[in-house]
């Protein structure tokens, strides 16, 4: 029998989508718009007109009660916000939901989107850590995918980061880009890891059908990296963090003690979220909405109310989620909450569909909590949650 999920709980963490980008990545299916660059002059009132709808959402969301512990600004590329609006949108949310003192507030930022006097403003505004989109440390990588910077912009942003002394500090990288080999995937980690980031999280490309490169590439076929160098870039990337002192505590993502990401945390607990913008998606009292992904819809949707029109999560689906992002986390899932919210058959029925992968060595049980090994665990977790989902549906 499974168990009620409750539902009641209030959100405390908050994803604002800023859609905007100086030119789409060529990898990228997120819901963007392309505005030009803000430090040439090249952006229009769009991005207002969009803060100005964003801060009405949020308005008219209900509150329901405690204040907000992490904001995370998300992309897009929210680094082309000016300051003040950056400034709106945090007053918004804090008269609506009110902002901890000691929250967590995240922005995405793009090498070459911002100068000193933005970044001051942004830490001023209250913003704590800045998730940096390097992606490669060569040029011809970076321009390949896409990417609107060069690497000499990289090494000025992250000065600017340290000018400022912002105390959150993180780097994206992407492993299997065209043409990347293992002696490149291995240069921008020791350079990544020579900045002294906080924080670094490890991305493998993913070829999305509406994108350039699903135009282009087929996954597996060349200039793309083999399937068998991709896993080797993995490891290569686990062995190298962990020896400089990076816990890999999540599959994508690394973090110097004491340093994990507490917003991207909400997630993998399966905790609910607010969720604002364009294309963002929210899990509020046991609903999940993903709102419009075009300007022009989610304008009209905001207009006629913001209306979260979706049903409650079923239990067996909440159970099938809590996995899938529970097992993204080094210390997995506990076995007693996963009991107490959906009764112990469903953790037997659990255990036995793990059984073959505790003999493969990729699932184990320690402290009372189910896990995936690392890095075996996390290289087939496709194939563990594939069994658990197909397993758990029937």
């Amino acid at each position: 029998m499974v168990h009620p999920v409750n539902v009641s709980s209030a959100p405390s963490s908050a994803y604002v989508h800023i859609p905007f980008c100086r030119r789409r990545c060529f990898y990228c299916d997120f819901p963007v718009s392309v505005v030009g660059d803000r430090l040439r002059g090249e952006t229009s009132g769009t991005i207002s007109q969009y803060v100005s709808a964003l801060c009405q959402e949020i308005t008219i969301t209900p509150t329901l009660g405690q204040p907000l512990q992490t904001i995370f600004f998300g992309g897009g590329t929210p680094s082309l916000l000016s300051v003040e609006q950056l400034q709106t949108i945090l007053t918004a949310l804090d008269r609506q939901f009110g902002i901890s003192p000691e929250a967590e507030i995240s922005m995405e930022m793009d090498p070459g989107t911002f100068d000193l006097a933005h970044i001051q403003g942004y830490r001023a505004a209250g913003t704590n850590r800045i998730s940096l989109g390097v992606q490669a440390f060569q040029d011809d990588l970076l321009k390949v995918s896409g990417r609107s910077h060069a690497v000499s912009d990289i090494f000025a942003a992250v000065d600017l980061i340290r000018i400022v002394a912002v105390p959150e500090f993180s780097i994206d990288l992407i492993s299997g880009l065209p043409h990347q080999t293992l002696d490149r995937w291995e240069e921008s980690l020791e350079k990544a890891i020579a900045l002294s980031p906080t924080h670094i999280s490890i991305y493998d490309l993913t070829i999305e059908p509406q994108t350039p490169f699903g135009r282009y590439y087929k996954p597996g076929d060349r200039p793309l990296p083999t399937d068998e160098i991709t896993v080797e870039m993995y490891r290569l990337a686990q062995k190298f963090l962990k020896n400089a002192g990076y816990e890999h505590y999540e599959i994508s993502n690394y973090a110097q003690p004491g340093h994990q990401c507490r917003h991207n945390r909400v997630y993998w607990e399966n905790r609910p979220y607010y969720g604002f913008g364009m294309g963002a998606a929210s899990y509020v009292e046991g609903k999940r909405f993903n709102r419009p992904r075009t300007t022009k819809e989610y304008y009209r949707w905001v207009q006629n109310g913001a209306i979260v029109d979706c049903d409650v999560t079923p239990p067996d689906e909440v159970l099938l989620e809590t996995l899938m992002l529970g097992l993204r986390l080094a210390e997995g899932v506990s076995l007693a909450v996963l009991a107490a919210q959906f009764g112990e058959d469903k953790v037997k029925e659990i255990e036995r569909c793990c059984a073959t992968y505790y003999e493969k060595g990729w699932v184990e049980v320690a402290l009372g909590r189910l896990r995936l090994t690392d890095p075996e665990g996390f290289l087939f977790s496709n194939v563990v949650l594939a069994e658990l989902f197909s397993q758990l549906s029937e």
